[in-house]
């Protein structure tokens, strides 16, 4: 079981316009040049995104995309479902039959389908519990933090010093 990458597009672009979407419209040929995505994949999730009432498109010059919400009221979950990322670990897709491990019965649910159906349940419940705006604060600590320790920035830090010290 995994998170295809369409989730994962799905995500990266959310946080791209959660960073930004407070100076304006933001374009997805923005995006993908920052994230490397498809532009034509973004147009595709986006479309989806947008039906879904997470974002909304702004047309003509200047225009983008803006979160549709709040970032705090935006879940992953609402992100993953809204591009149709399917979250099953369970082997039948969680029909009846299970193909296999049926344990020599002709039908039913396979011996592990509680099991991976408790994940599923577990999974859906942890991306609900996180919202849009964590991941965007999360990211914009990871840019303080590697801006701060950026040789650049030491050197201006050390040259600063030199001058209140002369």
């Amino acid at each position: 079981m995994r998170l295809t990458t369409k989730g994962r597009f799905a995500v990266t672009a959310m946080i791209d316009l959660g960073l930004r979407h407070h100076a304006g419209p933001v374009t997805l040929a923005a995006i993908s040049q920052r994230q490397n995505i498809s532009l034509s994949y973004l147009e595709q999730l986006f479309g989806k995104l947008r039906r879904h009432e997470l974002v909304e498109s702004i047309r003509g010059p200047g225009g983008g995309y803006t979160l549709a919400k709040y970032a705090r009221d935006i879940t992953i979950a609402d992100i993953i479902f809204a591009v149709d990322e399917p979250l099953d670990a369970t082997g039948c897709g969680n029909k009846t039959p299970c193909s296999s491990g049926r344990d020599g019965r002709e039908s039913g649910h396979c011996m592990t389908h509680d099991l991976w159906s408790n994940l599923n349940r577990r999974m859906v419940d942890y991306l609900d519990s996180v919202s849009l705006q964590e991941l965007v604060d999360q990211q914009r600590m990871r840019q303080i933090q590697q801006t701060e320790t950026s040789p650049v920035h030491i050197q201006r830090k050390n040259d600063a010093l030199s001058s209140v010290l002369a």
